[in-house]
C-alpha cells in the first residue's frame, strides 16, 4: 500500500478540464461536462431515467448519416419543446439574408467604409445588427452574409437562435458575454467566437459600447484548413480553441425566444429561461479562439505567397479547394523576403474579398483603412496597393522588417457579394476610395535590361 509520501504515488492535475478556468481546450473534440455531479450519464446516452429528473435531448448539427456526425447530447431541466410555442413574425429591418439584390444598389466596384458610428439608440444584439453584404442563398444553405454589430444594451429575458447559419463573431470594440445553452463565453477584441446553428443564447454587454464584425455562414460549418506540407504545427493550433463548461439557469420568468429561419424572424413567448442544460457531451458546441495565438508562416527567402497561407478557419463548399468561406488573418509578423515586392501584389480574384480592420495599420493601404472599417473587392475586380504603398515597397531597404501593432482579417467567398441598401446609403462609404489608384503612373521604359 502506498502512503502519501511514497515516491511512486502519482500526483494528479488540479485542473482536469484544462488550464483556462471555465473552458475546455480543443477543436472538434468530443467534450463532456456537467454542472452538477452525476448529471451526465455514463456509458450510454439515453437512460430510462436521467439523474435529477433531467430530460435527455440531442442537438444535431449535421444529417444523421454525415461522416463524422456532429451532435451533442444535452441533459436539461425541460426539453426544448417547452421553449417553443406559437410564433409571431417580427421585423428586424437591418438584418438581411441572401438573396438580397437591391435593384437600386450597384455592387460592382471597389468599396471601403469608415467605422459605422454608434448612435444614441439603445441597441441589443438583434436590433444592433447591420448587414453590409449578402452572397448565395440562405434557403439552399450556401453562401454568407457580413454584418457590423453595434450593441449598447444586454438582452434581458430575451434569447435568440439562428436556424439559418452559424455566426463567426469578430469583436473590434467593447466586451460581450454569450450566455448559451452549453455554457458561457466572454469575448473581447483580438478574440473570435463561433456560435453554431440552432444554439440558443443571450448576449450581455460587459463593457460597452460594443462594435464588431459578424460573418454569417449559411453552408457547411467552419473547420480547420488542411495544412498540407506545413504539417502539424503553426497556423491555428487546435488546443487554442476553447469550448465552455456546462452552466445552466433554473429561472421561471416570462421570456422571449427569437428565431431566424429562412431569412425571417419570429418570436415565441415562454415562461422560463431556455438556458437549462445541466450537463452535455458531444462535438457540436460553441467555442472561442484568441487570435494572438495564431502562428503565421510565410516566405523566408523570396516572393509573396497567396493570402490563403494565413487561413484560420474554412467552410467547405463541396468543390475541392474552393471554399464557401475562408476566414483569413493578417496579424503582426516579420517580413524577410529578398528582392521581393512585399505588400500584396495587384490581382483579380474569382473569390470575393471582404476585409475588416481590428486595430492598427494594414500594410497595403497605409491611409484610409482604419480600425472598425471595412473594404470589399468583389469577384474579378482588380485591386492592390495605392501609389504610396507601391513606391515605398519598390524603393525601401529590404532588411528584416516587422509589421507590428496590426490585425486585420479577410472574409473570402466563392460567391459575389451584394451590397445592402444600408451599406450603399447609410454606412459611411468612402466615395473617393476608387481614386487611391488614380495617381499610379506609367513607369514603362523599353530600354533593354533597365529596371
Amino acid at each position: 500500500m502506498n502512503h502519501p509520501t511514497d515516491p511512486h504515488k502519482m500526483i494528479q492535475a488540479s485542473t482536469p478540464a484544462g488550464t483556462n478556468p471555465g473552458y475546455m481546450p480543443g477543436f472538434g473534440n468530443d467534450f463532456e461536462t456537467e454542472a452538477l455531479p452525476g448529471a451526465l450519464p455514463q456509458g450510454m446516452n439515453s437512460p430510462q431515467r436521467c439523474n435529477y429528473g433531467l430530460y435527455g435531448e440531442q442537438l444535431s448539427g449535421t444529417a444523421f448519416t454525415a461522416n463524422p456526425p456532429e451532435r451533442t447530447w444535452c441533459y436539461r431541466i425541460r426539453p426544448s419543446v417547452k421553449h417553443s410555442h406559437r410564433y409571431d413574425k417580427i421585423n428586424l429591418p437591418y438584418w438581411k439574408s441572401a438573396p438580397c439584390v437591391d435593384p437600386d444598389v450597384t455592387s460592382l466596384g471597389q468599396y471601403r467604409w469608415d467605422p459605422v458610428a454608434h448612435t444614441q439608440d439603445g441597441l441589443t444584439w438583434l436590433t444592433g445588427m447591420r448587414t453590409m453584404t449578402t452572397a448565395g442563398d440562405v434557403n439552399t444553405q450556401v453562401g454568407m452574409a457580413s454584418h457590423i454589430y453595434l450593441v449598447t444594451e444586454s438582452m434581458v429575458d430575451d434569447y435568440f437562435f439562428s436556424a439559418d447559419s452559424e455566426l463567426l463573431v469578430v469583436p473590434q470594440e467593447g466586451r460581450l458575454r454569450f450566455a448559451t445553452e452549453l455554457g458561457i463565453i466572454d469575448l473581447e477584441p483580438k478574440e473570435i467566437a463561433i456560435l453554431p446553428r440552432g444554439l440558443v443564447y443571450r448576449v450581455e454587454v460587459l463593457e460597452g459600447p460594443a462594435r464588431g464584425f459578424v460573418c454569417e455562414n449559411y453552408g457547411q460549418k467552419f473547420e480547420l484548413p488542411g495544412r498540407g506540407p506545413i504539417g502539424a504545427n503553426c497556423m491555428a493550433n487546435p488546443r487554442d480553441f476553447k469550448a465552455p463548461i456546462a452552466a445552466y439557469e433554473d429561472r421561471e420568468v416570462p421570456s422571449t425566444v427569437t428565431v431566424k429561419w429562412c431569412g425571417q424572424f419570429h418570436t415565441t413567448k415562454i415562461g422560463q429561461s431556455p438556458l437549462d442544460v445541466v450537463a452535455w457531451h458531444g462535438n457540436y458546441a460553441p467555442y472561442k479562439y484568441d487570435l494572438r495565438t495564431y502562428c503565421p508562416v510565410g516566405a523566408i527567402l523570396f516572393d509573396h505567397p497567396d493570402p490563403s497561407i494565413f487561413t484560420v478557419l474554412t467552410a467547405p463548399s463541396g468543390q475541392p479547394g474552393t471554399a464557401n468561406i475562408d476566414f483569413v488573418l493578417f496579424r503582426e509578423r516579420w517580413m524577410v523576403a529578398e528582392d521581393t515586392f512585399r505588400p500584396p501584389w495587384y490581382h483579380k480574384n474569382i473569390m470575393s474579398e471582404l476585409m475588416g480592420n481590428i486595430y492598427g495599420q494594414y500594410d497595403a493601404k497605409p491611409q484610409g483603412f482604419v480600425p472598425g472599417g471595412m473594404s470589399l473587392h468583389n469577384m474579378m475586380l482588380p485591386h492592390g496597393p495605392d501609389q504610396d504603398a507601391f513606391d515605398n515597397a519598390s524603393n525601401s531597404n529590404l532588411g528584416p522588417d516587422k509589421l507590428d501593432n496590426t490585425m486585420s482579417f479577410m472574409i473570402e467567398t466563392r460567391f459575389p457579394q451584394h451590397l445592402t441598401s444600408f451599406a450603399a446609403t447609410e454606412a459611411p462609404l468612402q466615395d473617393d476610395y476608387i481614386d487611391c489608384w488614380t495617381s499610379l503612373e506609367k513607369k514603362f521604359d523599353g530600354t533593354p535590361g533597365k529596371k
